[in-house]
């Protein structure tokens, strides 16, 4: 069993994440492993001890960082588990919580996945795998030390989700461990709700009843709060759920075959209202675009002040005053003809804008785009550079980051309110961001305590006026603690009071996550889950026979066999997260 170690001051940064929130804890484990997992809670289960599951504290939304209780940290769960070829040629790869993203994208690059203890079958696909044209897994966070399991708990994304999608449709199967101790084990495309009604049946043999909220998600890019939906596949309420509802033990993803050819193309405009319009109109003309990135003139002056005054960034290349502001666009083709095509659709869409191809900076080779990532990149790690130094004399201090997205047809409305109100406040401020799915992480860069109170009593109006145009109050980090409020404001009290109750039929202790996504006060006021939601429950969890299924209510599979389809099919409609068909000339999501 794994150790539960008393907190000390060997464990003191395990309290924080890169929020710079700071968190409290009495004990904390290692596990190795799924027993250890289901050992530790079916223990800390008798004393209701609540439990705050981490991976790599990447997050930006305080997720990982414990009010008191116990801190699980699965960063030791770094095992690549098997892999399996379905019968189209598609390959997915199973792996604990802990892999870092950094790591698996170098093992698919370099065909080095390994192999430890694997079976015959999962040879064979590796076999095949290495044969194959290179395979990687899209899902594109900026901080490329996150872990597979925080990615899962927070739906997370990143820059190519214009082109891919989050994490959510690229994951096939998890292995999820309640708070008791027991496991669910979930495979897309085999259980689905009947209505807003969801039957799970765990390894144990307890039959769970679930309530699904009635509220209806946000057409956008959306990881507020619990993903539900009338007839919902079952897997989809555990991703995004930010730590509260079990613990993610074990993912399945799908892999795809990497694009022959990638440029990376920085568009450079006078104004923003130029860049705006731009985006609007090469949008739908794309075919191939992977990512749209912004950066307004308050990053690239950062840039600018980086590049004179440091020399870890000298080697950034030189802005002319000119460059105002900056949409990066990202082309992942099967050809150079292909990527040809699609640059001349951007240049003619430059001209139409009254922007020229001269502004532009094309990059075509490996060490052109590592250039370009080093660009993008050192904003935000300026940023943090820069508030960190003013925490030296205003220790309380931290960085006011957005995180909210709207349809594609608020974006000039969205991007004028941001403007005007930062304008009005007086604030420093930086925004960059995803353009492309109309969401943009405006930063205020609060010099004292009193601007940072105004930055966020100006970040909770904007949760109202994104809300009002239909949008998202998170689209990617996540909810933790940091926005619970504004998921308030985003679907209002019944309906967080309902995603409680949801909760507490999965944690009748409310045991997972306490203070992500609701306050504690609410989740305490959820009434817990009556014995007769759930049939032939115990106490105790009982070995688990293989990976079988689990759930309950079982229906004919989304085309693609049992595994569901990783990517939206022609035939399908897709969801909410659903990565854009490179034949969608770049329309609205569905």
């Amino acid at each position: 069993m794994a150790t539960i170690a008393p907190m000390s001051t060997e464990f003191e940064e395990y309290v924080r994440d890169e929020s710079r929130t700071q968190g409290r804890a009495s004990s904390i484990s290692f596990p190795t492993s799924e027993a250890e997992v289901r050992e530790v809670l079916a223990d800390l289960a008798r004393t209701h001890t609540s439990v705050t599951v981490q991976g790599a504290r990447t997050g930006l939304a305080a997720g990982a960082v414990p009010q008191g209780g116990h801190i699980m940290n699965l960063s030791r769960m770094d095992a690549y588990l098997g892999l399996r070829q379905d019968d189209k040629g598609r390959f997915y790869l199973r792996v604990q919580p802990g892999v870092v993203l950094a790591n698996l994208r170098k093992v698919l690059a370099n065909k080095t996945v390994p192999a430890t203890a694997w079976d015959a079958e999962s040879i064979q696909a590796l076999e095949a795998l290495y044969a194959a044209p290179e395979h990687f897994f899209p899902t594109d966070p900026t901080e490329t030390s996150a872990c597979i399991g925080g990615m899962v708990a927070c739906n997370a994304s990143g820059a190519r989700s214009y082109g891919y999608g989050p994490v959510r449709p690229h994951v096939t199967a998890l292995r999820v461990v309640l708070a008791n101790g027991d496991v669910v084990a979930l495979r897309r495309g085999e259980v689905f709700a009947r209505g807003r009604e969801l039957t799970l049946t765990t390894e144990a043999g307890r039959r769970l009843t679930l309530a699904l909220p009635g509220y209806e998600m946000p057409r956008t890019k959306n990881a507020s709060g619990y993903f539900v939906a009338s007839d919902m596949d079952a897997i989809d309420l555990f991703i995004g759920s930010d730590g509260t509802l079990g613990v993610i033990v074990e993912a399945e993803l799908a892999l795809m075959p990497a694009p022959a050819v990638v440029w990376g193309v920085s568009c450079f405009f006078a104004s923003e209202d130029a860049a705006v319009a731009f985006t609007a109109t090469v949008r739908p003309r794309l075919s191939y675009a992977a990512a749209f990135e912004y950066f307004d003139a308050g990053a690239l002056n950062i840039l600018r002040a980086q590049r004179a005054n440091s020399a870890a960034f000298a080697s950034l290349p030189e802005l002319p005053a000119r460059y105002a502001v900056c949409v990066y666009v990202e082309l992942a083709c099967a050809s150079e003809q292909e990527a040809l095509a699609e640059l001349c659709l951007v240049g003619e869409a430059l001209r139409e804008v009254g922007a020229s191809e001269d502004d532009t900076w094309v990059a075509r080779t490996d060490v052109d785009r590592e250039c370009q990532r080093f660009f993008r990149h050192a904003v935000p790690e300026s940023v943090n550079m820069l508030i960190d130094e003013r925490r030296r004399t205003e220790p309380a201090i931290t960085k006011l980051g957005s995180d909210m997205s709207v349809p594609n047809e608020r974006l000039r409305e969205v991007v004028a309110l941001y403007r005007t109100t930062l304008a009005e406040a007086g604030f420093e401020s930086a925004a960059w961001g995803h353009i492309g799915n109309n969401h943009l992480h405006v930063n205020v860069l609060p010099r004292s305590m009193e601007d940072y109170a105004a930055g966020k009593r100006l970040f909770a109006s904007w949760a109202v006026e994104v809300t009002r145009m239909g949008g998202a109050v998170s689209a990617e980090h996540g909810v933790g603690k940091i926005k619970r409020d504004f998921l308030t404001t985003m679907y209002g009290a019944e309906h967080i009071a309902a995603m409680a109750r949801l909760k507490r039929q999965l944690d009748p202790a409310g045991q997972l996550g306490r203070g992500n996504l609701f306050a504690e006060e609410v989740l305490d006021a959820a009434p817990v889950a009556s014995a007769g939601a759930q049939d032939a429950a115990c106490d105790e969890p009982r070995e688990a026979e293989g990976h079988g299924a689990a759930c309950a209510e079982p229906r004919e599979a989304a085309p693609g066999g049992a595994a569901g389809a990783a990517v939206a099919t022609p035939d399908a409609e897709p969801s909410v997260d659903a990565p854009r068909s490179t034949s969608e000339k770049g329309g609205e999501r569905a």
